[in-house]
């Protein structure tokens, strides 16, 4: 007669939990379980800018950095969220990063005055890519961005 306690079988379900919580979790690479693991990151410095009323025109020096080992296929890159992208804050592009490879592009953009005064006060901007899978589906990246060392060491940024 196989006799189990309560307790028994609440353990038993316990260790049958654990077994099928490992398997999951080895599923899975450690870069998809870890969230500050960044598929992409980067810098800027302010090239150029014009104030023109509650809007500023600037020419951006960015310097991404693909930490993937496929290659990043960037459609379109924006400065604000994406529904006002199409105000000005954004660019149309095609750029190719490598695996584990960086990429230096200048683009100019049409952000709000109030958000360029926020980053002359040591906001990080954050920079939205339109990417293109492998599988051909369209994906959202958000990279926040360093002031690049050398403006940060002449106190400049316009």
């Amino acid at each position: 007669m196989v006799y189990k306690t309560f307790e028994h079988k609440i353990f038993q379900t316990s260790i049958y939990l654990l077994l099928f919580s490992g398997i999951l979790l080895s599923a899975f690479p450690a870069s998809a379980q870890s969230g500050d693991h960044a598929r992409v990151s980067g810098s800027y410095e302010i090239v150029q800018r014009v104030h023109a009323g509650e809007q500023a025109h600037i020419r951006v020096k960015l310097h991404l950095i693909n930490h993937q080992p496929q290659s990043l296929h960037i459609q379109r890159l924006a400065f604000r969220d994406l529904a006002s992208a199409a105000k000005g804050g954004s660019r149309a592009c095609s750029i190719v990063i490598g695996p584990q490879a960086s990429f230096d592009t200048t683009q100019d953009f049409t952000i709000r005055r109030e958000e360029y005064e926020m980053w002359r006060r040591g906001r990080r901007p954050r920079l939205i890519l339109e990417l293109q899978e492998t599988n051909g589906r369209d994906a959202t990246e958000v990279v926040r961005l360093d002031l690049t060392a050398n403006d940060r060491s002449s106190g400049r940024q316009n």
